[in-house]
């Protein structure tokens, strides 16, 4: 049995209940989860899970496992669930919600400064892309000046699915060098922001890219020759 992911459905999904498949030295697998485990560059959700009153488990980290499954990585010293036990899921919300303003924020920045891009991370802080250009090409003013105008103007995102027969044809969806979108399953997830941006990924969005409020650049740095990176935060408070 796979983990049914159900933040691919809702991303604001917050809490849900699960039945416990497994649990292993390597983490706590479920039938369903809202947490999002690491991938695409995007850090993977922690919260808590809660077997009864008063008893939780505290979840630090979420990542894949060998097979279709979530593995759930509980803090050391929780208590220790059961295969068949139900339990109720609670991601860190304020956490999650940073994380998908940033990774909205991560498309914008890719429009912003066309080049191809060669890596990127997601934290809950801060985010980054690594791009193929010149330094000299890259001025902090002007990225964070036009990537607050599209944030400013606002526009709903939508997940689109195409077959992998389809993303083939055009290849110039695929930004990101560094990391291909998984073929095989038959069709591939892309998000679409209208006029702006369409391409490959599996990661949280918001559902307009107003939410996002505005992003600072934080610092503009070479990482060799091919890696030139752009670092942003959230501006205010995050």
């Amino acid at each position: 049995m796979t983990t049914e992911l159900l933040f691919r459905g809702d991303a604001y999904l917050r809490t849900a209940t699960a039945r416990v498949l497994a649990v292993a030295e390597r983490g706590i697998e479920l039938d369903r989860t809202v947490f999002y485990p690491q991938g695409g560059g995007q850090a993977g959700d922690s919260g808590r899970l809660l077997r009864g009153p008063g008893e939780a488990v505290a979840i630090i980290d979420t990542r894949k496992g060998d097979t279709e499954r979530v593995l759930h990585i509980p803090a050391p010293g929780s208590p220790v669930l059961q295969p068949g036990e139900t339990v109720t899921l609670e991601i860190d919300w304020p956490r999650r919600y940073r994380l998908m303003r940033l990774h909205t924020a991560l498309h914008l920045l890719s429009c912003v400064v066309t080049a191809p891009v060669t890596g990127g991370n997601i934290a809950p802080d801060k985010a980054r892309l690594d791009f193929d250009i010149e330094l000299s090409q890259l001025n902090a003013e002007r990225i964070e000046r036009e990537t607050n105008a599209l944030i400013a103007a606002g526009a709903a995102t939508e997940t689109v699915w195409i077959t992998d027969t389809e993303l083939d044809a055009q290849p110039e969806l695929v930004k990101t060098m560094s990391v291909q979108p998984p073929r095989g399953a038959g069709r591939v997830r892309l998000l679409r922001i209208p006029g702006i941006d369409l391409q490959p990924c599996g990661g949280t969005h918001v559902t307009d890219i107003a939410e996002i409020e505005g992003i600072r650049v934080l610092k503009i740095r070479s990482e060799g020759k091919r890696n030139k990176r752009v670092e942003i935060a959230l501006s205010g408070s995050g």
